[in-house]
């Protein structure tokens, strides 16, 4: 069998190592989903896989066919995944947090044929599917595969450039935007982490990754899964991150290597030195965002190194960067330099290339003939925004860094009006978009403010013509929001203001508004509303 598909791949390392596990369904996890605990090898995944791939082959899954997929971190999410990836689908990676108004935009914009969601999610789906005209009728995976009502549409020829999934990013124009991922993108990002070596080097048919981080975002599916598919390792995927029971999933999983956010250390130094502390099987982690302050404390406190990157879905591992090899620089946020295969700018606000020292945009691409190898291959229905992303031959990531005299690239700051709470990417102009709707606000503007634990919080600036009080409209807005959007986007401050800071052309003038949420945070005038965000 050919290596051009993320099924391929599979197949191949399951016909290698049949016997060995491939997912660790820890106790905690399989009482969250209420399925088996325990490990499942390859060979067992393989024969789910192709009986699944069976059942959709026969309602007429195929090339072009895009199937919605809400199932959280459970197993059938890969099942089902590898399945349709074997027919030549594409998979719609769906956020369970995900609500009316967010729901209703990707079942319209991504056209997927078929959803498979967990059950308590169907009525959400389906009275999305029904508000925005889609034919489609959500299942669970349990229930027999529905013939498709609405066929694909042409694919590649070639299975490496075919759509594998289509993941959707925040970004700074209003809605999310759609990234078509290809089989390339994928098998790249196992083959890069096979070969990087450092102090991240993979042992092949040896290795048992331990992650919280949601299969339906770019890290847990393209990086951890791969990894684990392309060396043959063992995968523990946990429902989510739990602080108090961390260092248990982590003996019980017999991990040796764990992929982390920042907010997880900082939640773990909290707790009180334990003899436990170096219990553990840990090599090394690997994330993006640790506390400067924290950075040096954690490793000395529980013996491994958090070796830091830079990457986005839209780039892949095809630009990433990373602190995997010494000397890391550690508590600078520094997340290493480029390979030989990444070639890198950083431009000030002419497109001048910034002296060392001097903080610009980073712009990457891939060294060599394809500069585009191992990133995303577009923005979906959007090709004025990819040319845009693209400009100059460079993708450029709105991420503001430094170049140090050693070469050593350091994180500084976001210039895209993207908001990162608990290591998801909230763009500001969605969550106005939908707090627009609210009746009492008439206008809105939404921002971050720093948060000890978090990184960033939504602070939502209002205009209201309401009588109310505003304590008592800042409630209303965030139960309100619960209802339309994800729980961690709802604002968790929310202040009320007789104007808006616009440029000449009516637009938010976001440099002003950072300062006016600093402002008011400072007197005391925003109302906390960070008790109404909790996951449902």
């Amino acid at each position: 069998m050919n290596d051009n598909s993320i099924f391929e791949r599979f197949y191949a390392t399951a016909t290698r190592w049949p016997n060995h596990p491939f997912l660790n369904i820890l106790p905690e996890t399989a009482g969250v989903y209420g399925i088996p605990a325990g490990e499942i090898t390859y060979s067992d995944m393989l024969a789910r896989v192709l009986e699944r791939s069976a059942a959709l082959a026969t309602a007429g899954y195929g090339e072009g066919t895009r199937v919605g997929l809400l199932l959280q971190n459970r197993p059938e999410f890969l099942e089902l995944w590898f399945a349709a990836n074997s027919l030549g689908a594409s998979v719609v990676p769906i956020n369970p947090d995900l609500r009316r108004s967010e729901l209703e935009y990707l079942i319209a914009h991504s056209e997927m044929s078929a959803a498979f969601v967990v059950p308590d999610r169907l009525a959400d789906m389906s009275a999305a599917a029904m508000a925005v005209g889609s034919v489609m009728v959500p299942i669970t995976p349990d229930q027999p595969v529905r013939t498709l009502l609405k066929t694909g549409r042409p694919a590649s020829n070639d299975a490496s450039d075919r759509e594998a999934a289509l993941l959707y990013t925040s970004g700074t124009t209003g809605a999310p935007k759609g990234c078509v991922l290809t089989n390339e993108y994928f098998l790249h990002s196992g083959d890069w982490y096979r070969d990087v070596g450092g102090l991240i080097s993979l042992r092949e048919g040896m290795e048992r990754m331990l992650t919280p981080l949601p299969v339906f975002h770019m890290n847990a599916m393209a990086v951890s899964v791969m990894a684990m598919v392309t060396t043959g390792g063992c995968l523990t995927l946990l429902d989510r991150f739990h602080p108090s029971t961390w260092w248990d999933s982590v003996r019980r999983s017999q991990a040796t290597c764990l992929h982390y956010l920042g907010v997880m250390p900082a939640l773990l130094m909290k707790a009180p030195a334990d003899p436990q502390d170096r219990d553990h099987a840990v090599r090394f982690g690997f994330g993006a965002g640790a506390s400067a302050e924290l950075h040096a404390p954690f490793e000395q406190r529980f013996g491994f190194p958090l070796i830091e990157a830079w990457a986005m879905t839209e780039t892949g591992s095809g630009g990433v960067i990373s602190a995997h090899r010494e000397p890391r620089k550690i508590g600078t946020h520094c997340f290493g330099r480029p390979t030989e295969d990444v070639e890198v700018r950083i431009v000030d606000d002419s497109g001048a290339d910034a002296d060392d020292g001097k903080p610009g945009e980073l712009l990457v691409r891939r060294a060599g003939a394809n500069p585009r190898y191992g990133f995303f291959r577009e923005y979906l229905k959007d090709p004025a925004a990819t040319d845009e992303a693209w400009e100059g031959g460079w993708f450029h990531t709105g991420d503001i860094v430094a170049r140090d005299a050693d070469g050593d690239l350091h994180f500084v700051d976001r210039k895209k009006n993207v908001i990162r709470r608990s290591g998801e990417n909230i763009a500001a102009v969605e969550v106005e978009t939908i707090l627009a709707k609210h009746p009492a606000i008439r206008q809105v503007a939404v921002a971050a403010t720093p948060d000890p634990v978090r990184g960033d919080e939504v602070v939502a600036l209002v205009v209201t013509g309401s009588e109310q009080a505003e304590a008592d409209i800042a409630a209303n807005i965030a139960r309100w929001g619960l209802d339309e959007m994800a729980y961690y986007k709802v604002p968790g401050w929310i202040g009320f203001v007789k104007e808006l800071p616009r440029t000449p052309t009516e637009k938010i003038l976001r440099a002003a508004l950072k300062d006016l949420v600093a402002q008011q945070m400072a007197a005391g005038a925003l109302h906390d509303t960070r008790s109404f965000k909790k996951r449902s």
